[in-house]
């Protein structure tokens, strides 16, 4: 590959890698972080490699000459044995954003076109939102034209506590589905805290500044698995709650059995004076429940390095918690349909007594 004489397409190219396609450099030439002038050394020959390759010099000189945007290329003269003095393309000097968007060709130019149309409805409102939009370029570019419109006008209704301790689908916006709010509550908060002047930030956050709850995201089944537990539960058989709100609910029944799978927590028969929670798998935070030291509490698991690694952080938030059927005589009884772990824990857990940490040990290398 030659070292000298960059053709227009190659320097092209190479400005598209670094500066367009790279979204860090992008946004921070679109901000004016990264300025301009942009210089581009197109590499011109030594006499020697002029006259070792006379064709490329030429075919380097027509191409820079036909160029469309040629008037941003800077030529020098240089005098070359036996060829004389000629005028080289010495570098590309590119003056501004919208230069380098010309230069880059036709797709850039309609890339940046959908930008300002996205922009425009957002700019209306504070041309101060520029940067912020900048920084959520790519965001922005995924919009439809339309929905660009719909967030601006989301962003003139929205007030501080106007949520009322509801949650986010529950605001009272006109023209707009709250669907949408909840799918672009990213760049909707990045926006209004610029045209809040930060009052999102010291609030914590979009929902604290809408006095919105947040959606319940980490469920857990409920079961209780006696009648007197039921009746206790509205006579429900089933129920489904977040874990922060079971952190807060004292379960009517003695008994509380942790199930780290949701399969096995439908396969348990009936117990007194118990409820399973189940289906959490690592989701035991809620185990910490002050009201937890009043019950009895066990847990059973996956009979793998990975159950014990959940039996120990389940252990470690409630120190009274018993393992069940998770032990040596549970894993002679089903030795014939035990695999081995495609993928094991390699760290012990904290929080194993010394059977479980050995037993935990022998799983791992396959010993039963």
């Amino acid at each position: 590959m030659r070292d000298w004489g960059l053709l227009p397409q190659q320097v092209i190219d190479r400005l598209r890698t670094r500066e367009w396609d790279q979204g860090h450099h992008l946004r921070q030439r679109l901000l004016g972080e990264r300025g301009f002038p942009l210089r581009l050394p197109l590499k011109p020959p030594t006499g020697t490699q002029a006259l070792e390759n006379i064709d490329h010099l030429h075919g380097y000189r027509r191409a820079w000459r036909d160029w469309p945007q040629g008037h941003y290329v800077l030529w020098s003269t240089r005098a070359y044995r036996q060829l004389g003095r000629l005028e080289v393309p010495e570098a590309l000097e590119i003056p501004s954003m919208q230069a380098l968007i010309e230069c880059l060709g036709e797709q850039a130019v309609a890339r940046s076109r959908a930008w300002a149309d996205r922009m425009a409805p957002l700019l209306a409102l504070d041309r101060d939102l520029y940067p912020v939009l900048v920084q959520h370029l790519f965001t922005l570019e995924r919009l439809q034209v339309f929905e660009a419109e719909r967030l601006a006008r989301v962003l003139e209704q929205l007030r501080p506590g106007m949520g009322r301790g509801g949650y986010l689908r529950a605001l009272p916006l006109r023209g707009v589905d709250t669907k949408f709010l909840e799918q672009q509550a990213s760049l909707v908060a990045a926006l209004l805290d610029r045209l809040t002047q930060g009052e999102l930030a010291r609030a914590g956050g979009l929902l604290s500044w809408l006095d919105c709850r947040e959606v319940p995201r980490n469920w857990l089944l409920l079961r209780p698995l006696d009648r007197r537990t039921r009746q206790a539960l509205a006579g429900l058989r089933l129920l489904r709650l977040p874990a922060e709100q079971l952190r807060e609910t004292p379960l009517p029944a003695r008994r509380v059995l942790v199930v780290e799978n949701q399969e096995t927590g439908f396969a348990l028969p009936d117990l007194p004076d118990t409820v399973a929670v189940f289906g959490g798998g690592l989701n035991v935070a809620w185990l910490n429940a002050p009201w937890l030291t009043s019950k009895v509490v066990a847990y059973w698991g996956d009979l793998d390095s990975w159950g014990f690694d959940c039996l120990a952080r389940a252990r470690q938030l409630c120190p009274k918690l018993r393992a069940l059927l998770m032990d040596r005589e549970t894993v002679s009884l089903h030795r014939p349909l035990m695999v081995r772990e495609e993928r094991s824990q390699k760290v012990l857990p904290e929080g194993l007594t010394d059977e479980e940490a050995a037993l935990w040990q022998e799983l791992r290398q396959g010993v039963h």
